[in-house]
């Protein structure tokens, strides 16, 4: 008996460790997307006319109206 306890811990560690493996691979692509959306924003705001498109980008937000679903507050759970 004691025997399959063992086998199944290992089992188990084995799967907690691909999944460690799998979440530090996952944490790292973020890191990566997150630099590269840095890089590509500070390039953009040194393209002429930058400064404009954000302030009609704003105008637009501004004007129009949310495209959300209106919050209910009855107090009871949403299915």
């Amino acid at each position: 008996m004691k025997g399959q306890k063992q086998s199944r811990t290992d089992a188990i560690e084995k799967r907690i460790a691909a999944i460690t493996h799998v979440l530090q691979q996952l944490i790292n692509e973020g890191e990566r997307v997150s630099t590269m959306v840095s890089g590509h924003h500070q390039i953009l705001k040194q393209l002429p006319g930058y400064e404009d498109a954000i302030n009609e980008l704003k105008k637009k937000v501004a004007e129009k109206p949310s495209e959300g679903e209106e919050a209910k507050s009855d107090g009871k759970t949403s299915k």
